[in-house]
């Protein structure tokens, strides 16, 4: 299980973009270079938790709830096979490009170590994306939002329990995988289309991040 790629924003202006300034980071592309990752704050002021990296919205994007997104290259393969194009690391916006990870089966509280401890920074899963308005304006495909949310297969959002620099090739190792069915994509569902399974992601406890938790906790008070 390795870092395949690491991807830092190359920002750009986009009609589809939600930011007052029309600029979007979801345009990233990989470096060599060793990349300092730290907890960047809460959301409405931090950004990304990689040195170098963009966000266009801090409004709705980034902070430490979304601190560090991750997205297999086994699922970028499939997408390859489904639209017919390449896609290069980077190309849905993720920040890793993960290699040997089931990113979409991680349990919300599973906390990867990167590379050496101590030297490597520690990752937790607390949340996964939501498609927005701006990756289907990037990707330019015929009813993508709703494809993308149908193969329920999102990736995952980490925060930054120890900050570390990491760099193309580190080796991921999980070092903690709590005991619950709560997975990326199970909460993916939750939040997409079977709010019926909201209250049995409060399960992840302390670790699941704030706006689902709400979510689930009006669901289980109505």
């Amino acid at each position: 299980m390795q870092l395949l790629s690491v991807n830092l924003a190359k920002p750009h202006r986009s009609e589809y973009s939600d930011a007052a300034d029309k600029r979007t980071g979801i345009d990233k592309q990989p470096t060599s270079d060793p990349v300092a990752v730290s907890a960047p704050g809460p959301r409405g002021t931090g950004g990304s938790a990689l040195a170098g990296d963009t966000i266009g919205n801090k409004r709705h994007h980034g902070g430490d709830e979304q601190a560090v997104y991750a997205y297999s290259r086994e699922e970028l393969d499939y997408w390859e096979r489904e639209l017919g194009r390449t896609l290069a690391n980077g190309s849905f916006g993720e920040n890793l490009t993960t290699e040997g990870i089931d990113v979409d089966a991680a349990l919300i509280g599973e906390r990867w170590q990167i590379g050496v401890p101590g030297t490597g920074p520690l990752l937790e899963v607390c949340s996964m994306r939501i498609p927005c308005r701006t990756f289907a304006g990037w990707m330019a495909e015929e009813r993508w939002l709703h494809r993308f949310t149908a193969r329920r297969r999102p990736g995952a959002y980490l925060r930054v329990l120890d900050p570390g620099r990491l760099r193309v090739g580190d080796a991921v190792t999980v070092v903690h995988r709590p005991d619950h069915e709560v997975t990326v994509s199970f909460l993916f569902r939750s939040l997409t289309g079977e709010p019926e399974l909201l209250p049995r992601i409060l399960a992840a406890g302390e670790p699941l991040d704030h706006e689902a938790r709400d979510r689930a906790l009006r669901r289980t008070r109505a």
